[in-house]
């Protein structure tokens, strides 16, 4: 996770073939963002307005972390992102169609998301939750309780091994502890095959050494990666980019040496900072 290891943000062009005598070439085809909102807001019912018209664009392939205080509508826009809330106000995007214009099944195939806390209240074992991640790409979505199609199994087999988590992957979910059912979730998504991943607070639960591999894995693989993160220090680590979240509005955007400044910080947490920037990685002090 450091520095070397930083895939550039954007892929480079593709060659196109030469035009022949008397033809015309046409211009190559725009590749659609990742996931865009515009102007998007949002309250729950008979609530306070939570997030203000909100636009961003996340491109392909880039890795954006959320960051804020406690109530300043991280996860609510992730909820927005991830087809939980509908907005009131404004379109979120995902590769360049209207969320909410697509069913679930099929925006499922496009993306998936790793919540903060995970039910215990069923009788799954942690393969089964994995082999959820499967039923998106099923006809119909009731066929994968039956059980995971023999074809999947490679999948599942391999996410469970990219998370370390094959030595539990009998036993049931509700036995493990938070950081292994964490693991457990993040491989469900991984079999679900995303091009776009969201992660509300990825890293909670989760030891030093399995945070560090949890956030190489997410770099290393090649898709959108939209997560929030509380750990600055992990945040300007990971992410390509950097937005900072104040009572709904989007505060800071950026890469992380521009987002995550003194004076951002301090607007948003309410106290003073400082940041230290002499190592590998910057490191953050606050005072009252």
């Amino acid at each position: 996770m450091d520095d070397s290891s930083r895939r550039p943000l954007a892929a480079p062009h593709p060659v196109l073939p030469l035009a022949t005598a008397g033809s015309v070439t046409p211009p190559p085809a725009a590749i659609p963002a990742a996931v865009q909102l515009s102007g998007v807001s949002w309250a729950p019912p008979r609530g306070p307005r939570i997030l203000a018209d909100l636009s961003f664009t996340v491109p392909q392939g880039q890795i954006v972390a959320i960051c804020g205080a406690n109530g300043a509508g991280k996860t609510s826009l992730l909820r927005l992102i991830y087809r939980h809330h509908a907005p009131q106000q404004g379109t979120v995007r995902l590769m360049g169609r209207d969320l909410w214009q697509m069913g679930a099944a099929e925006a499922a195939r496009c993306m998936a998301a790793v919540l903060q806390e995970q039910p215990t209240d069923f009788a799954l074992t942690a393969r089964q939750i994995v082999a959820l991640g499967r039923l998106p790409h099923r006809r119909g979505w009731a066929a994968g309780w039956a059980g995971p199609d023999p074809a999947d199994a490679s999948l599942i087999a391999a996410a469970l091994e990219r998370m370390d988590v094959t030595p539990l992957a009998d036993r049931a979910f509700g036995s493990l502890s938070g950081g292994e059912r964490q693991r457990v979730a993040v491989a469900r998504a991984l079999a679900q095959e995303p091009r776009v991943i969201v992660l509300d607070e990825p890293t909670n639960h989760l030891d030093i050494r399995h945070q560090l591999e949890l956030l190489a894995l997410l770099r290393g693989l090649g898709l959108t990666v939209i997560a929030t993160l509380h750990d600055l220090t992990l945040a300007a680590r990971f992410a390509d980019r950097i937005l900072v979240l104040s009572e709904g509005r989007i505060l800071a955007d950026g890469p992380p040496d521009a987002a995550l400044s003194e004076s951002v910080l301090a607007r948003a947490f309410r106290v003073g900072a400082r940041i230290d920037r002499s190592g590998p990685a910057p490191r953050f002090s606050f005072h009252l």
